[in-house]
């Protein structure tokens, strides 16, 4: 008997998450404090599936470390150009032998769904979403994909494609262009039947802020472990994670769900909020508030600061009396203008001065505020706001 076997995409830069997206691919961003690519391997492992190929590409040498340090049976194939989803495909075809999995390594998908897709040839996972236009959207009738539809304007449906699929070896024979949903339009013209299994659980990031609500479902599933040094006069309610060599000092709040990688340094006197990851080597300065926020490693928050519905890159300092503001305004992300509500997305090595103030906004990587300063929409890297 054959094994299954499943093919992880993730040789994408990802560059609707720029800045976030510089110096990793997307699959290899920290959500929960874990690369977003580990949650799609976990899952194929919960279904027996231990025949992993992953195809890397953009920032590859990122992506091949991390994975050759994980416990886990994976082969790992090159895009050598990022020309799309069927040729990363196709860069992997050497290493299919039968029936096999497709999906992106930059979504998350829970065991279940695959469970469902996994019994099935030539078929493809679908979910519902509330913003159909960022997707694929999919028409479906009778169980059966009749058409797919390139992220249009005016949506029919709000079924979207997930990136995941079923499918046979000889699909390899129909990959005429660059992107796999062409090669699944061609098939359904040629009257092979390409079954639509709806999703248990998926969810996908594809702007900087979708990124704080897949960090908040991730975070659903820690577990509570303290390897840290927590004061006695903590408070924490709620799963929180604390990682080794981490001192939380006194009189600081936890209230999970929250993560805290290794080797940081917390409070005292802060409150950290519930759905808030916080990477390795971080330092919380005494009297800081932060909620519902991604921090990646290397972060320095000054103290009397205030942090809602943010994502840090790596690297950011920030000095006191720093303030993420959240409001709803227009902004322009690759040639499509979005209104989202969160406070702001900053990319690696931002440094500002006292009393900045962020509204709604992103900020380029290696972008220096002067103090005192309201910044809103969007800053280019390398930019100095004076």
């Amino acid at each position: 008997m054959i094994r299954l076997q499943a093919v992880i995409l993730a040789a994408g830069e990802g560059s609707r998450l720029r800045p976030l997206t510089r110096s990793k691919p997307k699959a290899m961003l920290p959500v929960a404090n874990r690369p977003i690519i580990e949650y799609v391997i976990d899952a194929l492992l919960e279904n027996a599936i231990r025949d992993i190929v992953v195809v890397v590409g953009y920032r590859k040498e990122d992506a091949i470390r991390h994975l050759n340090r994980l416990d886990a049976p994976i082969q790992i194939v090159v895009q050598e150009r990022q020309l799309g989803t069927a040729d990363a495909l196709r860069a992997a075809e050497p290493e299919i032998t039968g029936d096999f999995l497709v999906l992106p390594g930059d979504n998350y998908v829970n065991a279940e769904s695959i469970a469902r897709i996994k019994r099935e040839r030539n078929a493809m996972l679908v979910a519902e979403h509330p913003n159909p236009s960022n997707f694929g959207v999919v028409v479906i009738r009778k169980g059966l994909v009749r058409e797919i539809i390139e992220k249009p304007e005016d949506a029919p449906t709000f079924t979207v494609a997930t990136g995941v699929y079923s499918f046979t070896r000889d699909v390899f024979s129909c990959l005429q262009t660059n992107e796999i949903p062409d090669t699944l339009s061609a098939m359904i013209a040629s009257g092979q039947r390409i079954h639509a299994i709806p999703a248990d659980d998926w969810q996908d990031a594809i702007y900087p802020w979708d990124l704080l609500k897949l960090n908040s479902r991730m975070l659903r599933s820690i577990t509570p472990e303290i390897a840290g040094m927590v004061d006695a006069s903590v408070i924490r309610r709620g799963n929180v994670r604390i990682g080794a060599g981490t001192t939380i000092g006194p009189n600081t709040v936890i209230y999970g769900p929250v993560t805290i990688g290794s080797n940081c340094n917390i409070g005292p006197n802060c409150v950290i909020m519930p759905d808030t990851s916080i990477g390795d080597r971080v330092v919380l300065e005494p009297f800081t508030y932060v909620s519902d926020s991604l921090i990646m490693n290397d972060v320095t928050v000054g103290s009397h600061s205030r942090i809602v519905a943010a994502v840090f890159g790596q690297g950011c300092i920030l000095a006191d009396h720093t303030t993420t503001y959240p409001s709803a305004s227009f902004i322009e992300v690759c040639g499509r203008i979005q209104r989202e509500e969160f406070g702001a997305i900053l990319g690696e090595g931002v440094r500002a001065a006292p009393f900045t103030t962020f509204k709604n906004c992103i900020i380029g990587n290696g972008v220096t505020v002067e103090g005192g300063k309201t910044v809103v929409g969007l800053i280019e890297d390398g930019t100095r706001v004076m």
